[in-house]
């Protein structure tokens, strides 16, 4: 099946602005919208796409269900990535990933039922396994979210399923490590710059250093999304996406002050405890292996990742 027609919602952020990049490389490609309410999202994200006369851009809100519904017609393929982009959020605002979250998939999901989408693609995250001491793989085990951000994921993946089952679309589910690259928005390596760009003489880091998980670049994400999608076969999908590899929240710290070019040291003010925030996963570990079986494989380990986004965030921030 050829697709060639691809509605991005929260399409103007991080993640999604790259996959405009690359929909619009595809010849096959049609239309490209992109339906944001531009919270977090940037113009200067696709502003290089202007003049390419198979984008659309819309702003709007999701909850702004009669202009979604329209918006969405006429489109083979809903990319749905919005949500609350700030986990700890939810300890002063416990509804946000309901209402930001869980909430928006449905909405999404009943445009695209009534506009006979033919495949929802959905970014969820490694937070619904929540805190378990093997190597997670998509289909054994348990998942017990210790966030509410991973509750939401974990929610929207389950109706997504079964929507899949019951009104006949088709759909893949992505469960990222922790995304880095250009145009970041927030994330840890986002945080450290600001936090240095203030003062350069000291970094507080949440936690005790040690937390470690998978970080992948952008491009890698990209790269593993669409190969999925093209290759998929069945009505409903779900893979892990991540490097294989793992780095601690210390030695980010050092990568970022590397790339900075602070020659001085910089004192490393560690609030304590073995996590950042209530919610927090400390150490991730996701199973690849069926990503891999397609003959994906990324391009960046994690430390790596980490120093391009570093380099490409001194750019702007």
């Amino acid at each position: 099946m050829v697709f060639k027609t691809y509605f991005l919602v929260g399409g103007a952020g991080f993640i999604g602005s790259h996959f405009v990049d690359s929909l619009l490389r595809i010849d096959t490609t049609k239309k490209v919208t992109i339906y944001d309410n531009f919270s977090s999202g940037k113009e200067w994200h696709f502003q290089q796409h202007n003049k390419d006369a198979r984008l659309r851009v819309i702003k709007g809100d999701v909850k702004e269900i009669d202009k979604l519904h329209r918006a969405i017609a006429g489109h083979d393929v809903v990319m749905h990535f919005a949500a609350n982009p700030d986990i700890a959020r939810a300890i002063s605002e416990p509804s946000i990933d309901f209402t930001e979250g869980f909430y928006l998939t449905y909405q999404v999901l009943e445009a695209a039922r009534l506009n006979k989408v033919k495949r929802i693609i959905y970014t969820s995250g490694s937070g619904v396994y929540g805190e378990v001491d093997i190597i997670s793989p998509e289909d054994q085990g348990g998942m017990y979210p210790i966030s509410t951000y991973g509750a939401s994921k974990l929610a929207s993946e389950a109706y997504i399923c079964s929507y899949c089952h019951m009104f006949d679309l088709s759909a893949c589910v992505f469960r990222f490590a922790n995304v880095v690259g250009s145009r970041q928005t927030h994330g840890v390596g986002y945080d450290f710059i600001r936090k240095l760009r203030a003062d350069p003489t000291q970094l507080e880091i949440l936690g005790d250093g040690s937390q470690s998980k998978s970080y992948i670049h952008i491009q890698d994400i990209v790269s593993a999304v669409l190969l999925a999608h093209h290759k998929m076969t069945q009505k409903y999908e779900v893979y892990n996406v991540a490097t294989g590899d793992y780095i601690s929240v210390r030695d980010i710290a050092s990568i970022i002050v590397e790339c900075m070019g602070i020659k001085k040291p910089v004192h490393f003010k560690f609030t304590g405890g073995d996590r950042g925030w209530k919610g927090d996963v400390p150490v991730v570990r996701l199973d690849i292996n069926k990503i891999h079986s397609l003959g994906w494989r990324c391009q960046l380990n994690s430390a790596e990742a980490i120093r391009d986004s570093a380099l490409a965030m001194l750019k702007y921030l």
